[in-house]
């Protein structure tokens, strides 16, 4: 999609944040919830985030958010995992690489293209991570 947008003279289209940052796309600002017209940055894309209350079981679908700074399309992209696993190394493992994610890959969010998560937001996953393995104690420090 991202080579079809350069390709083509006049070309509008929707792809991912990172896409469009690494290969010099010209944004649009969009007129958001409280009309303002907001351009898609790191910040105005976490201020969406932020802005969104996120369920117990953490599926949130993003219409139209609410917030003067908030972009109004943006999403999470999405982790998958069981509850609990019959191999406890598999529990752990999987606890471990989530951590890393709300952790480190934090830090390296912005340079790969993706929003880092609001603290509230990785806050609330640890908690629900922290649920998979009795063998191993989630933290975000």
């Amino acid at each position: 999609m991202t080579a079809q947008i350069q390709q083509t003279e006049g070309a509008i289209g929707y792809i991912e944040y990172g896409y469009a940052k690494n290969n010099n796309l010209t944004f649009a600002a969009l007129e958001n919830q409280s009309k303002k017209y907001i351009e898609a940055t790191p910040e105005s894309a976490s201020a969406t985030l932020d802005a969104v209350v996120l369920p117990d079981n953490l599926r949130a679908f993003i219409t139209d958010p609410e917030g003067a700074d908030s972009y109004p399309i943006v999403s999470y992209t999405w982790l998958l995992a069981y509850k609990t696993y019959d191999a406890p190394e598999k529990a752990k493992a999987m606890e471990i690489m989530i951590q890393n994610g709300l952790t480190k890959g934090q830090e390296m969010a912005t340079t790969l293209g993706y929003v880092p998560l609001p603290p509230k937001v990785r806050e609330k996953v640890a908690i629900a991570a922290d649920a998979i393995s009795p063998d191993y104690k989630l933290t975000l420090k």
